[in-house]
């Protein structure tokens, strides 16, 4: 299992990258927009590995983007994560196989501020919650990977989860074949220490 991005939801773009800026001493890079109403921000994470700050793109007004939970979103959280199988559709067969369905397998891209597109797959579930301790599937295929475009660096030094049941969520995690540190708490919630120049930050 390879760890390829996590999701930091933000309702506001600009406000939501500046505010990160001054938190870490790092200036997240734009990643470009999306189909759908959403862009994002980027920043490496080191070993192939980043940080995807998304939010409702400020150049397609009007848009109520549902991703992540951001048509409803009121403050920054770290929602989602992504990891990287060697093959996407046999690790979504083995996960059904083991009683979770990693949902259906789609294709997405983007358009780099540089003009460039990106297409990549991953699977999506018709899920309403707004933080989704277990990580959804990605394949870059022959597209470039984000983290290797120059980003500027900080340190994943941990990532873990909590859940009302952990039992359940650790069961789910084995199935797509993710282990994640999970501890008992009142809501689904992933929780980021990162290194930074400023010191160890944390997001949830």
């Amino acid at each position: 299992m390879t760890i390829d991005h996590l999701v930091y939801a933000v309702p506001d773009l600009k406000e939501g990258v500046a505010a990160f800026a001054a938190l870490t001493g790092v200036e997240p890079v734009a990643g470009g927009s999306h189909p759908g109403g959403t862009a994002n921000h980027l920043v490496g994470l080191g070993s192939g590995r980043y940080l995807e700050i998304i939010g409702p793109d400020p150049d397609q007004p009007g848009a109520r983007p549902r991703a992540f939970g951001l048509e409803n979103l009121r403050e920054p959280r770290l929602a989602a994560w992504a990891i990287r199988p060697d093959d996407l559709d046999e690790a979504v067969r083995r996960a059904r196989e083991k009683g979770y369905d990693p949902g259906e397998v789609q294709p997405l891209s983007r358009r780099t501020p540089g003009g460039v597109l990106l297409e990549w797959r991953l699977t999506r579930r018709d899920d309403p919650a707004a933080v989704r301790p277990v990580p959804f599937l990605i394949d870059w295929g022959g597209t470039p990977h984000p983290a290797d475009s120059g980003l500027p660096q900080l340190e994943l030094e941990s990532l873990t989860a909590s859940h009302p049941d952990p039992d359940a969520l650790r069961r789910d995690l084995a199935a797509v074949g993710a282990p994640l540190d999970v501890t008992q708490g009142p809501e689904p919630a992933l929780r980021a220490v990162l290194t930074t120049p400023l010191g160890p930050i944390t997001l949830h």
